[in-house]
């Protein structure tokens, strides 16, 4: 539970991360998004809200894993290696939607002035992520004085 903790503050602090998935080329692809972060008992769910673009969809659907890597240039560093899958449940995107909404800034975002038509648009999608390891990295242990704590 601490790494899990400690991996939101950081994540959230950052808030920007680079995004891996691995399409039906067995080719990697990068993008930068901006996942929010909760825990609901022993259980961290990270939550974006984005456009199923084809790229997207199909790297997806090929291999549903991804990873989301944070990084500042004070070399903290948040790694979370996740399952992903898309959600149309309006009630859980609304939920997302305000949640991003009710965030303080920089973390926090407006999604109306990019997807006026709300969560129930056709356009905004959002992706579910379960984390299954996180990593996280500090200038002590990226030089190897300190263990990075790891979960599981």
């Amino acid at each position: 539970m601490v790494v899990q903790k400690e991996f939101i503050e950081r994540a959230h602090k950052i808030v920007w991360c680079t995004v891996a998935t691995v399409g039906p080329d067995n080719r990697p692809r990068s993008r930068i998004l901006h996942p929010i972060w909760e825990i609901d008992g022993a259980e961290l769910t990270g939550w974006i809200v984005t456009r199923a673009t084809p790229v997207k969809v199909r790297h997806l659907a090929y291999s549903n894993y991804l990873s989301c890597s944070y990084w500042e240039p004070g070399h903290e560093v948040a790694i979370a290696d996740c399952q992903a899958g898309w959600i149309d449940d309006t009630a859980t995107r609304q939920r997302v939607w305000e949640l991003y909404a009710a965030a303080p800034a920089p973390l926090g975002y407006d999604f109306w002035s990019v997807f006026p038509e709300g969560p129930a648009g056709e356009s905004p999608s959002l992706l579910r992520l379960t984390p299954y390891r996180l990593r996280l990295f500090d200038v002590e242990t990226l030089t190897g004085r300190r263990r990075p704590p790891a979960w599981p």
